[in-house]
């Protein structure tokens, strides 16, 4: 498969494009470049320095992938932007590189990223990820696979959501979200299992039960974190999704987010 690229698109001679690559007009594509096979970029894109984009993604009109971080401590080092395969970046989303920190900010396979997405520096996006219009992630945010985050909503710097979780849209999520859950409210708190996309996913009977039981001990027995934690190794058995929230619990340094208010207006 030849490659197309517009004559009137600015592709550097050093960048990598793969086969089948289709470039259009006004595109800018910077040296240190990587396009995987099959990649369509569409009008006006920019794509900077640091770039790893994997096969047959599509990257709309305006999209501007690997610019460097918004950050002040960064001074200019090499660091690097990847993108999986089969991933779409809608228009004028803003794809940040990373710092030294971690040196890669990952967006991974399968994902869509809508119009006006901001993914910064050192953000690591698990496979199948859906950010609708407008949501804005702080830097070093750490999604799961399979999160769904609904639009206009700003996730804090250092955040965590786990894998299946879905967040619902204009909320600000400021604490980890752990996985399986619907979260929403203001502000944002655990309202249920995401029992419709754990269905989806082919999760059995068994397992939403267990899970759903150690949410039930963790939001509504009147426990705190600690105590309802324990609580569940002994209560629930250890099936690897009810072990995947625990592990979660214990590395989350922000706090998860908390149950809903019996006390709210």
């Amino acid at each position: 498969m030849s490659r197309q690229i517009d004559p009137r698109a600015v592709v550097s001679t050093r960048a990598e494009i793969g086969e089948g690559v289709i470039i259009g007009p006004f595109v800018v594509i910077q040296d240190d470049v990587v396009i995987g096979d099959s990649t369509w970029v569409g009008s006006h894109a920019m794509i900077y320095d640091g770039a790893r984009i994997g096969k047959e993604c599509k990257i709309f009109n305006g999209a501007s992938i690997a610019g460097p971080p918004q950050d002040l401590k960064y001074k200019g080092e090499k660091t690097y932007l990847e993108v999986g395969e089969r991933t779409v970046v809608r228009e004028f989303a803003t794809l940040n590189r990373a710092t030294a920190e971690s040196g890669i900010t990952r967006v991974g396979s399968h994902c869509l990223l809508m119009a006006y997405t901001h993914v910064a520096h050192d953000c690591h996006l698990g496979d199948k990820v859906i950010l609708a219009n407008c949501v804005a992630l702080g830097g070093h945010v750490e999604l799961g696979n399979w999160v769904i985050i609904g639009g206009l909503t700003p996730v804090h710097q250092f955040v965590r959501v786990g894998d299946h979780a879905m967040i619902g849209g204009g909320f600000r999520v400021s604490k980890d979200v752990p996985p399986f859950v619907l979260a929403g409210q203001d502000p944002l708190a655990f309202e249920r299992l995401n029992l419709v996309g754990l269905r989806r996913r082919g999760f059995d009977d068994k397992s939403i039960t267990l899970i759903d039981h150690t949410y039930r001990i963790l939001y509504k027995s009147n426990l705190n974190v600690s105590q309802a934690v324990e609580r569940v190794k002994s209560d629930v058995e250890m099936i690897p999704p009810v072990q995947q929230i625990l592990e979660f619990i214990a590395a989350s340094k922000r706090g998860i987010i908390p149950g809903i208010s019996r006390h709210r207006d």
